[in-house]
């Protein structure tokens, strides 16, 4: 999994609540668990006029004119703003993946549902909670700007670039350190590589019988 340290890129606003999994990637496309690939099907029901199929083209398909990451101004957006519940509904994490590959390495809401919310860590993305009045003047900030830019800086805990000033926010010491230093579940098992190795070594001396082929 790749580092999570300071983020600098596009805003866009997804200025709706209760924003579920199925909304972020439809069920038709969870065939697949190469955790790639799905950034083109992301918020496939908003983005597209059509319904969309696995394994379909994309590229051709008739777009949302009116959706707000089909706008120029945000194209190649890598931090999205949404309000209350988003990720809610089923725990598939195909969700976080999808944001990931269209781009997005940040989400910064009033409140995640439980199980999105963990999953995101889990995938490298940054799931900020702000107070609701917060998320309003950055809704403002990108809605003024076109281009919009902020700067997430997880070692120091701010969001800089708002017309308020700059944001702290706050990440559990124990998820913040698995972003800042790239590591999933997987990760953190192999920082253990040593003791494991060594633990397997004392148990075949101590059971010799259990790994007899």
């Amino acid at each position: 999994m790749q580092a999570f340290t300071q983020l600098t890129g596009i805003t866009a606003p997804l200025d709706r609540a209760n924003v579920d999994t199925d909304m972020i990637i439809p069920k038709q496309f969870l065939k697949s668990i190469k955790r790639s690939g799905f950034g083109p099907n992301l918020f496939d029901e908003l983005r597209y006029l059509d319904e969309g199929q696995p394994d379909q083209d994309s590229s051709g398909r008739p777009i949302n004119p009116d959706f707000v990451l089909n706008l120029p101004r945000y194209k190649g957006a890598k931090i999205l703003l949404a309000r209350d519940n988003f990720g809610c509904g089923s725990s598939r994490e195909h969700a976080p993946w999808a944001l990931l590959d269209f781009g997005f390495s940040c989400v910064i809401a009033p409140s995640f549902a439980d199980i999105f919310y963990n999953n995101c860590f889990k995938n490298g993305i940054l799931p900020i909670t702000l107070l609701s009045e917060q998320l309003d003047q950055l809704f403002e900030d990108t809605q003024a700007t076109s281009g919009f830019e902020l700067t997430i800086d997880l070692e120091a805990g701010v969001i800089q670039g708002s017309s308020a000033g700059d944001i702290t926010f706050n990440i559990d010491s124990f998820r913040r350190h698995c972003l800042l230093n790239g590591l999933d579940d997987i990760g953190l098992t192999l920082e253990q590589a040593d003791k494991i190795k060594r633990y397997e070594q004392k148990r075949q001396q101590q059971a010799p019988w259990l790994f007899a082929k």
